[in-house]
């Protein structure tokens, strides 16, 4: 499985039937954080931008998983294939019987 930037540009400013769809899209967005369709996502404090690390096997599957978005009527966006994303790692401390 291949990780991808996806950078993604908004609208400025936010037409009114955008703003009514944000509820939906941030409900999208956890289902497909959830499901690991997508690894991260990230808004720019002055809300022009968008960042996401999207999982797939090809760009198309990036395209399908973009599609449902439902503000992607608004988006205008690139793909980029990385060659490695790095996270967080949570270290858990080994249980012990004592």
């Amino acid at each position: 499985m291949s990780q991808y930037m996806v950078e993604i540009n908004l609208p400025d400013p936010f037409p009114e039937d955008f703003i009514i769809k944000i509820p939906e899209q941030r409900q999208v967005i956890n289902g497909l954080l959830e499901t690991e369709k997508l690894h991260s996502y990230s808004l720019s404090l002055d809300r022009r931008k968008l960042w996401c690390i999207v999982n797939g096997e090809t760009e198309y599957d990036v395209i399908t998983i973009l599609n449902e978005f439902p503000l992607i009527d608004y988006m205008d966006y690139s793909i980029t294939e990385l060659m490695f994303h790095n996270g967080v790692v949570l270290k858990v401390p080994a249980f012990s019987i004592n």
